[in-house]
Order: structure tokens, then C-alpha cells, then sequence
């Protein structure tokens, strides 16, 4: 096993954070250590001097060697239902107020931090549960963006086990997933059409999007960032959302009332 010296992981973390805003502490040292252990060895490497030597050479800070680093050190825990007073604010209250003003029928849905895509495959479901299975005239189609490849493609697969679905209500798993090969259950077309799931990294200076969102889901993914980063993060959300429009975070996140512009609703609910 190849140890990871102080200056090594000062080195790498320094990277990580510059390009994703994750920040790592010094007690994630022998979690970074462990899952970068194979990819050092894989490219024949002594340490991880050599593999930071590696990332910084020739551009591959932004390339896909960057991707596998991101992939190997995220977190990418989530399950369906996961915080449910979210969603039953969302249908009980946000949805019907969105459907009732919004004259262009263009409803603006981000899930930012999507994981695997339990979150907005659950907020898909519900956006059909309100309109009774009818969409017609609307636009409903929701972003989903995360970026971590290998989250991504889990989610865009749409496939998951008997045991993930145990949150859901029975009659969702009717309505909404089909049995699939080797006991796992698939979202169903109607609803995957429904996310559009996008590679994207929020510390991107500059958000690509054309049109305000009237939610924003951003929850457990703020925790891996520094205050700094952390309200700098929510300025740009602030920007990116309708007036009228809300901002969802984790419960084991929150921001303080003096430096957002947000208006507090409820526990990690924020509206503008």
C-alpha cells in the first residue's frame, strides 16, 4: 500500500477543491489514501507526489483524469424519500402555487447534486401526481446535474433494487417502476423522459442556463464545502431563481438569515 504523506494531501485536496469546491479535512487523509490506491498503482506510480505531478501536467487537471479523481472521492449516498417533509412541501404547497400562477406553463425544476437519481425521479413522480397523469400543454421536463460520471450514468440507467424502493409507496412502485432483469425494478419512460440528467460542476463561474427556476434542490451536497464556497454557491442560486421561487437544502445544512437573501419558510426551505 502506498502511503499518502501530509504535503500529498494538502497537494491533492488543494486540487479538489479548487476544481469541484469540495472541501476535505485532514481526518479524510486515509479515505482519500484508500480510494486513490488503485488508480496510482493502475498507471504504475510510487506515489502520490507523482500522480499530482500527473493531474498538473499538460491541462489534465480539466480533463477526464480529473473525472475519475472526482468519481473515486465523492460521496454519492442518497435513497428515494430521503428528507420526506421536502417532498410533501413541494406537492402540498409549492406545486399547486406554481401551477396556479404560472400562465406559460413552464414549470423549471433543478436538482443540483442529483447522485444517483432517486431525488429527481421522486420529484418527476410527484409533478405527474399533480397534474393526474396529464402534462399536456406544459413543459415539466426537470434538470438534474451532478458531477460525478459514474453517478450519472446509474441514474440515466434508472435501475434500482427491490430494497431502495422500500421508502416508496406501493402504489408508485406500480405506477412508476416495471421489473427488470436480475430482481431490479426500472423507472418507467413516461417519468425518465421527464429528468433531463446533465454533467455539471457548480463551482463553474459562470451557469450555462437561459431561464430562472422557480425550486432548487440542492440538499447534502453544500456540507463538503467550505462558508466561503458554501455562500457563494447560494448568491449564484439566489440569481438562478424566479422571484416567488424556492431553495431546497439539507437538513443538516443552513444558512444564516443576515447573509442570504432568501426568506426562511421552514427547516432548510428557503424562498426568494
Amino acid at each position: 500500500m502506498i502511503a499518502m504523506t501530509d504535503m500529498e494531501f494538502a497537494q491533492l485536496a488543494e486540487l479538489i477543491k479548487a476544481r469541484t469546491g469540495i472541501h476535505l479535512k485532514t481526518e479524510k487523509r486515509a479515505m482519500m489514501a484508500g480510494r486513490l490506491q488503485k488508480i496510482v498503482q493502475d498507471k504504475g506510480m510510487t506515489s502520490f507526489s507523482e500522480y499530482y505531478r500527473f493531474l498538473q501536467s499538460q491541462g489534465r487537471s480539466d480533463t477526464a483524469e480529473l473525472a475519475l479523481l472526482v468519481d473515486k472521492i465523492s460521496t454519492n449516498h442518497t435513497f428515494f424519500m430521503r428528507e420526506r417533509g421536502h417532498f410533501a412541501y413541494f406537492q402540498q404547497n409549492v406545486l399547486p402555487e406554481l401551477m396556479n400562477r404560472q400562465s406559460d406553463r413552464d414549470l423549471r425544476v433543478w436538482s443540483a447534486g442529483c447522485s444517483s437519481g432517486e431525488e429527481p425521479y421522486v420529484l418527476s413522480m410527484l409533478i405527474d401526481e399533480a397534474f393526474t397523469g396529464g402534462r399536456k400543454g406544459w413543459d415539466t421536463q426537470l434538470l438534474a446535474t451532478d458531477i460525478s460520471h459514474t453517478a450519472l450514468e446509474m441514474a440515466r440507467r434508472g435501475k434500482y433494487g427491490a430494497d431502495a424502493l422500500q421508502e416508496l409507496p406501493e402504489r408508485w412502485i406500480k405506477k412508476y417502476f416495471e421489473p427488470s432483469a436480475g430482481g431490479e425494478y426500472s423507472v418507467k419512460p413516461n417519468i425518465r423522459s421527464q429528468v433531463l440528467f446533465r454533467k455539471f460542476n457548480l463551482m463553474e463561474e459562470q451557469f450555462p442556463f437561459t431561464r430562472r427556476f422557480h425550486a432548487i434542490f440542492c440538499r447534502n451536497v453544500m456540507i463538503y464545502f467550505d462558508q466561503a464556497t458554501r455562500y457563494k454557491l447560494v448568491r449564484k442560486f439566489y440569481e438562478w431563481t424566479e422571484p416567488g421561487g424556492y431553495l431546497f437544502i439539507g437538513h443538516s445544512e443552513s444558512l444564516e438569515r443576515e447573509r442570504t437573501a432568501y426568506r426562511y419558510i421552514m427547516p432548510a426551505v428557503y424562498h426568494k
